[in-house]
């Protein structure tokens, strides 16, 4: 027989023109279920009322994260196991820095307009992809595009940022991870968006982007190298100029 814990489920709730509350939710669970599995099972056993985001199951939609005991995780992949114990409290609460719209949903349509103004795109054509064509013959040219393609847009570097706190024009890690795929001299427009008080030189380096992401995209070095591109844009304008 599979082991059973008693867990206590807290799902942090928020209806429009209400005050936020916790409500809480006595479960079975096994360890090695997935947070969203339980989630999912007070939805369809429990309260039909509870709002919250799921598509695929297996870390390719990003739709499921949610902050879980007080860190951002994608839920379809984060084991119960991982994050509480037997007795224990498992809390979960909608992404930070985004607008809530009910309960576990945030309105994402801010990332994803900005990652379209950098010209990040999530979906490429078969014919530029090239998804089975062996690493050893991309291109440069190949690369720029590739080598993003993990990011899945779930919003957890957004989440765990703390500069995106500190303002809602900040375009924030995933944005500017793509920019920095996207590359600079060919487009001066995204050169002047990036290299901006709420663009690179808002992020403090925190790191935190890179250690919540379930995709290994590594935001945060990517922004570091985003730095370096702009540096020598503008230091080699300044010659090109002279």
């Amino acid at each position: 027989m599979s082991e059973k814990w008693n867990i206590i489920l807290k799902v942090l709730r928020q209806k429009q023109g209400e005050t936020s509350h916790f409500d809480e939710y006595k479960m079975d669970a096994d360890p090695d279920e997935y947070v969203l599995d339980v989630v999912e099972r007070v939805w369809a056993f429990k309260d039909r009322t509870v709002c919250f985001r799921h598509a695929c199951h297996h870390s390719t939609c990003g739709a499921c994260g949610m902050r879980v005991n007080d860190a951002e995780k994608l839920t379809c992949i984060t084991y119960i196991r991982e994050v509480t114990r037997d007795g224990g409290t498992l809390k979960v609460e909608p992404l930070r820095n985004f607008p809530v719209v009910s309960d576990l949903v945030v309105d994402m349509g801010s990332l994803y307009r900005r990652l379209e103004a950098v010209g990040a795109r999530s979906v490429l054509p078969a014919p530029e992809a090239e998804i089975e064509k062996p690493p050893s013959r991309w291109s440069s040219d190949d690369e720029q595009y590739i080598r993003l393609a993990d990011c899945i847009e779930c919003g957890l570097c957004i989440s765990a940022c703390p500069a995106a706190a500190t303002s809602s024009d900040y375009l924030g890690p995933a944005v500017l991870a793509g920019a920095q795929a996207n590359g600079l001299k060919l487009n001066p427009e995204l050169l002047n968006m990036v290299d901006s008080e709420d663009g690179v030189w808002r992020c403090h380096s925190a790191f935190e982007c890179t250690a919540v992401c379930p995709s290994f995209v590594d935001p945060a070095r990517r922004i570091m190298d985003l730095r370096t591109q702009i540096f020598k844009e503008r230091v080699g304008g300044l010659f090109r100029k002279a």
